[in-house]
């Protein structure tokens, strides 16, 4: 049995055309709708010490081209999210808040 154990790793980029490197910790579907909990990714030690160790969540929307990630707008889908991936968090991770 070889399980991968490896982080799934995806390259945003924003409106400006900056990169922004993100962990993929899980995704979920609410609402007939696809979203991601993504946690950034560090290239230097101090970021990573910086960080306030909060994730975010991302909405998956199609395009022509397959797929982008947005930013969720409203806050009571977020705060329902949250609480999912929370547990969803601790049930994998062992990980309490």
């Amino acid at each position: 049995m070889n399980e991968d154990f490896s982080p799934e790793i995806i390259t945003l980029i924003d409106d400006e055309g900056v990169e922004h490197i993100f962990e993929i910790l899980d995704t979920i579907e609410y609402d007939d709708k696809e979203y991601y909990a993504l946690y950034p990714v560090y290239e230097n030690a101090e970021d990573m010490v910086a960080d306030s160790g909060e994730y975010y969540i991302m909405e998956s929307i199609e395009t022509d081209d397959g797929f982008e990630l947005a930013e969720v707008e409203d806050d009571d889908i977020v705060d329902k999210l949250s609480v999912i991936f929370e547990k969803r968090f601790e049930e994998k991770f062992g990980y309490e808040e």
